[in-house]
């Protein structure tokens, strides 16, 4: 098994075995982590990874994870950022008796267009 150099913030320069690193990869854009947790201090490290240090870290054993961006991202949204304000008039909402009611009118959806 390999042994990787690592450095942590706290405790500098640390030896992790390719079984203690982990590397996760976005396949969206292409960024990547790997993470560690030092052996000295038992803090979690997360590094930017380009792409010759996954290489490396792979061809050293190390497990991959894969991910992908949420959908969520690529949602067109209506109106502007939900404000401070907004947060403060949903509670006032949520305090009153006919909150459900009022919310689901508030929601609907209108027919649109002519007769």
């Amino acid at each position: 098994m390999a042994l990787i150099k690592a450095t942590c913030s706290d405790c500098g320069d640390v030896e992790l075995r390719s079984k203690d690193v982990r590397v996760r990869m976005c396949l969206d854009g292409g960024a990547a982590t790997y993470l560690f947790r030092c052996p000295v201090c038992r803090m979690v490290e997360v590094r930017n990874a380009d792409d010759h240090v996954v290489d490396v870290l792979l061809a050293a054993g190390v497990d991959c994870t894969e991910w992908h961006l949420p959908a969520e991202l690529h949602e067109s949204h209506l109106g502007g950022p939900i404000s401070h304000d907004d947060v403060l008039d949903f509670h006032a909402l949520l305090e009153r008796a006919d909150w459900f009611q009022t919310l689901a009118t508030m929601t609907e959806r209108r027919p649109s267009g002519g007769a």
